[in-house]
């Protein structure tokens, strides 16, 4: 059984494109995450994380950054087979860190796992009360 210590969390690299993008397939099939283009997933390179277990991607989480006030964990992604091994919340670390390195005072997360990102220190609120309240325009165009 793997451990922990099995785990190794590391930036994404130019040869991980194909690998993430077939990584995150049934996470796009089950609609918990956005579908990404090869183009995209290369662009978006320099914002992955990725989990490795025996050469073999098991998680991964994007930091997109909007500017030096806010940033938003995205794509946060762990193979079921992995499930448990504290994966999800370092990978999650790791995203708070780069947003810590960069100085960016806030980090979001939307997301249907609630529970998850309150147990890695997130909160519905910030200080003074402040919330992110959102529309969705695409369906109404």
């Amino acid at each position: 059984m793997a451990t922990k210590t099995d785990v190794m969390i590391r930036p994404a690299l130019d040869i991980d494109a194909l690998a993430l993008a077939e990584f995150i397939k049934p996470f796009v099939e089950d609609g918990k995450l956005l579908p990404r283009t090869i183009d995209e997933l290369n662009e978006l390179l320099p914002s992955f994380f990725v989990a490795e277990m025996d050469g073999q991607i098991v998680g991964c989480a994007a930091l997109e950054v909007y500017s030096p006030k806010l940033a938003e964990i995205r794509s946060l992604a762990v193979s079921p087979a992995a499930q448990g091994l504290g994966i999800g919340k370092r990978l999650v670390q790791s995203c708070l860190e780069r947003a810590h390195d960069l100085r960016v005072l806030e980090v979001m997360a939307i997301t249907s796992a609630d529970d998850f990102f309150i147990a890695c220190g997130f909160d519905y609120t910030l200080p003074g009360e402040k919330r992110a309240l959102f529309i969705q325009t695409r369906d109404r165009l």
